[in-house]
Formats: structure tokens, sequence, C-alpha cells
């Protein structure tokens, strides 16, 4: 499970990252439907750390509400699937 956090937040982390670095260019954007879908299946810890770090979507309420409903919803599924499988 832990290397399946590691992989996907580092996977959602760099995408922030190309994102960011897109829209400072003027570039082609990584769709939020991507980067939101990345989040629910485990990468909302690097998103979050791409946020934070990188400045990007955090102050953009629609995208921050999704991404906590996303998060909720992954973290729920995660102890419910913890705890019938242990």
């Amino acid at each position: 499970m832990a290397g399946w956090y590691a992989c996907t937040s580092l996977a959602c982390f760099i995408l922030y990252a190309i994102d960011k670095r897109a829209a400072r260019l003027g570039r082609r954007r990584t769709p939020e439907r991507t980067l939101l879908l990345l989040g629910l299946v485990g990468g909302w810890p690097g998103g979050l750390l791409g946020q934070r770090l990188l400045r990007h979507k955090s102050s953009k309420t629609s995208f921050q509400v999704k991404f906590w409903i996303g998060t909720g919803v992954h973290l729920a599924l995660a102890t419910a699937l913890a705890y019938y499988a242990g």
C-alpha cells in the first residue's frame, strides 16, 4: 500500500508541476479532471504537496472543494478496505 501511495503521489506532484509550467508558458494544460482523478486513486498527498510547494490550484475554490471531497472519499474507502481486510 505504501508503494502505491508513493507512486501515485509522485505522479500527481509531477502532473501539478507540468500543469503549473504550462500555465506560465500559455501552453496546453492538464485537465483538472486528470489531477482530481489521480488524487482520488491515492495521489492526493502529492497533489497537496504540489498545491503548497508550487502554489498551484491552491486558490481556486471550485478545484479545492472537489479535491477535498475526493480526498475524503479516498480516505473513507481506504479505511473501510483496511478494516474489512484486516
